[in-house]
């Protein structure tokens, strides 16, 4: 059983995995949206249902790592999660932006 510093890594570890799944569903809900139109009451709905869902979530996370206490740390760490997906998804869109260019101007040079 790890005890001490090391089992506050692991939570903030695990706080950031946590971050990071929450930031990637919202983002795929977010690209359904684009692909389907939806009015603003179903977008409301979504929302609230995606927050429902994340509150529940994070609980039963804090729950499993921290025995329910609110841990600063852990709140740190889904925060630090969140911004890393965003972070490389951003990275990651770019990268498919430059790719996508030296495709078509290969394809113009045929």
């Amino acid at each position: 059983m790890i005890s001490g510093i090391g089992r506050e890594a692991a939570v903030f570890l695990y706080a950031g995995l946590s971050g990071m799944a929450l930031l990637l569903v919202y983002q795929v809900l977010t690209c359904l949206r684009q692909v389907i139109r939806h009015s603003s009451l179903a977008v409301g709905v979504e929302d609230f249902i995606f927050w429902i869902g994340t509150s529940v979530y994070l609980f039963r996370q804090m729950y499993k790592t921290t025995y329910g206490s609110v841990r600063w740390f852990f709140i740190l760490g889904v925060a630090a999660g969140a911004l890393a997906e965003y972070s490389c998804a951003i990275l990651l869109k770019k990268i498919c932006r430059m790719m996508k260019k030296k495709l078509e101007k290969y394809g113009k040079n045929r």
